[in-house]
């Protein structure tokens, strides 16, 4: 093993980006150009699926429109599973990116043709798998440039993290305003551009930059297990497809039967994740302790995502038919205000990562950040309901107001997302390290899936009771995390 490393990290050219391996250019701007098709695309998704047939969407009343939402963001998170399990043992994760931007950018076309439904659900299923495949796994080729003893490694993870939020930041202004002020799918043609000039900076830039970093399978099928698994995946596939298409052509298979069916998954799946890793003989005493502390975390993070992740539909609809967008002599796009959460991430996260080495030991503990990310995550809903207690829903809000819910929600996330990705390798056990960093981004999965559920609730008619309830809930939740961190605190086994 530590012969490939050495390997490995001699054919990388260790110079040539920033001071850093050459390879970082190349996933830096193919992650810049993935962020930037599916930021851009779903920026004006929701406005595609609401807006009337006669307009050039596809119709769906907002209410399905938002659970749709949910759901294709649930499975985005939760096809990352299968997208790890494939680099792992088939193909390795420079090939899976590949592969994964092939499935982005095939989805993103079809968005950019004018279609039918089922048309619609074709391309989400090819970006799904697409995400899946490369998301995770384009991470682990960044790590792969390194050895475990660089003391550059976390700095071009900060590089790489500022590249994922660039994407984000100019996707939906370019994006947004070409499809909303022309027509959506000129939009989306955009969104696949932007993927196939990802591809090709991969593409002619990996052989001379990336040498073999992600090339190895780390534990790939033996011959028999090959046939077995592919026997058993076809076999799936075709019960799965046979099964929905005798459901869909019966009308059996609903839109709001199948969010159900991912809303259920987003509960039942963490719960076997934490079981099977609970009851294992791999998992230690001290361990399972750890696991036990986990869960509240688990449990605060859903609830984060599921008040974060309605930034793209339930505040990306307000913004669009609620907010007044002429703005001191501007006329904005609703789409724009997706470019908030990456740019107050980009100004601030060098803010708190100073911060917490400025407190060093005196800074809170993880359940103490986990607790303040919840109720800040409270508030920037709290806020969103005074521009209807105080003028009512018949006019029109001030846009500040979600630039102010936009800017407190990132202020959790700084709390919460970087603390957790690093609490959850801390606290996994040893045998189940890599499952429970997927275990990680599922709380995301479950909050969007739990979300197609909570997303009908919202209409005019119900918006402070709606903002007031969910932000409420989340601050209590924050308070009594915050109680219980001592206790919580005592699991974690030292764990700080």
């Amino acid at each position: 093993m530590a012969n490939h490393q050495n390997e490995t990290f001699q054919n990388i050219p260790q110079k040539g980006f920033f001071g850093h391996p050459r390879g970082l250019f190349t996933l830096f701007f193919t992650e810049f150009w993935e962020r930037f098709s599916y930021y851009g695309m779903r920026a004006i998704l929701i406005y595609y699926l609401y807006t009337q047939v006669k307009n050039g969407g596809l119709g769906f009343e907002e209410t399905t429109a938002n659970s749709i939402m949910a759901v294709y963001g649930s499975l985005v998170y939760m096809s990352g599973i299968i997208g790890g399990w494939i680099a792992d043992r088939l193909l390795g994760t420079a090939r899976t990116v590949f592969y994964g931007g092939i499935f982005i950018m095939l989805g993103h076309i079809m968005l950019s043709f004018p279609g039918s439904v089922p048309a619609f659900f074709i391309s989400m299923f090819l970006i799904i798998i697409g995400t899946g495949l490369l998301k995770p796994n384009v991470s682990s080729v960044v790590g792969d440039l390194y050895s475990p003893e660089d003391n550059r490694r976390d700095s071009g993870f900060s590089i790489f993290y500022m590249g994922i939020n660039l994407g984000g930041f100019v996707a939906p202004i370019i994006v947004g305003t070409v499809g909303q002020t022309y027509n959506y799918h000129l939009g989306f043609s955009l969104a696949a551009i932007g993927m196939f000039f990802g591809l090709v900076t991969y593409v002619l830039t990996k052989k001379k930059s990336l040498g073999s970093a992600g090339q190895k399978v780390p534990n790939p099928l033996s011959v028999a297990e090959r046939k077995r698994v592919f026997f058993i995946f076809g076999i799936s596939i075709l019960v799965i497809a046979a099964i929905g298409a005798v459901s869909i052509l019966t009308g059996k298979m609903t839109i709001n039967l199948f969010t159900m069916i991912v809303s259920c998954l987003g509960i039942i799946i963490p719960c076997i994740y934490f079981i099977i890793m609970f009851v294992s003989s791999k998992t230690t005493s001290d361990e399972r302790s750890r696991l036990i502390a986990y869960i509240p975390l688990f449990i605060a993070s859903m609830m984060f995502w599921a008040i974060q992740e309605q930034g793209a539909n339930i505040l990306a609809t307000y913004a669009d038919k609620r907010t007044n967008l002429e703005f001191l002599g501007f006329e904005l796009q609703s789409s724009w205000f997706q470019s908030l959460n990456p740019l107050f991430i980009v100004l601030l996260a060098p803010v708190f990562a100073w911060l917490w080495m400025r407190l060093g030991k005196r800074q809170p503990s993880t359940p103490t950040k986990f607790s303040l990310g919840l109720m800040l995550a409270g508030l920037s809903f709290i806020v969103m309901i005074f521009p209807a207690y105080i003028n009512g829903t018949d006019s029109l809000a001030n846009p500040m107001w979600l630039v102010l819910s936009f800017f407190i929600v990132v202020l959790g996330e700084l709390c919460l997302s970087p603390v957790g990705l690093s609490a959850t390798t801390k606290l996994a056990p040893a045998a189940f390290s890599a499952q429970t960093m997927s275990l990680w981004f599922l709380s995301n999965a479950s909050a969007q899936a739990i979300n197609a559920q909570i997303v009908r609730f919202y209409n005019e008619n119900s918006e402070i009771s709606y903002f007031g309830i969910i932000g409420g809930v989340s601050i209590l939740l924050g308070i009594l995390l915050f109680m219980l961190s001592p206790k919580i605190q005592k699991f974690m086994k030292g764990v700080k």
